[in-house]
């Protein structure tokens, strides 16, 4: 699929299984977090909306303003954290690279790098827009056996 050239109907068609929509106060600002961050690309990039992809997986940022017509706008708070109890999960990012990363992009470190009992090494980092992302790779035989 060519995201760059797909039109609004086609894109909306396409979607299958779960999907994640973020309402953020500045398209172009969270997607170069994203970007630079996570390594993401950006597709289809406006003040309004953008495409964003993680490997396979797809997912969509709207303009607060873009919302003005749906009920869901008048639940989200005027200050972060917008994501408050909800945690997003990179489960192929680097935590270690991804926490270099984010506070010179603008996001907060709210747990460094940590080796967790579940089998992963995460960090999670808040984004400009209040937003938590997990980034998380497996533990490798040498830190699984260092518990």
């Amino acid at each position: 699929m060519d995201y760059e050239t797909i039109t609004p109907e086609e894109f909306g068609a396409s979607l299958r299984g779960l999907g994640l929509n973020l309402l953020v106060r500045d398209v172009r600002v969270e997607a170069a977090f994203l970007v630079s961050v996570f390594g993401m690309a950006a597709h289809r990039l406006s003040a309004d909306f953008a495409i964003m992809v993680y490997g396979d997986q797809v997912m969509q940022l709207h303009a607060d303003h873009t919302y003005a017509a749906n009920p869901i706008l008048g639940l989200v708070p005027e200050s972060p954290p917008r994501g408050a109890g909800a945690s997003l999960h990179l489960f192929d990012s680097d935590p270690d690279t991804v926490a270099a990363r984010a506070e010179g992009a603008g996001g907060m470190i709210l747990q460094p790098p940590t080796n967790k009992p579940h089998g992963l090494r995460e960090c999670c980092i808040l984004c400009p827009n209040g937003y938590a992302w997990v980034a998380s790779r497996p533990l490798t035989e040498i830190e699984r056996k260092a518990k």
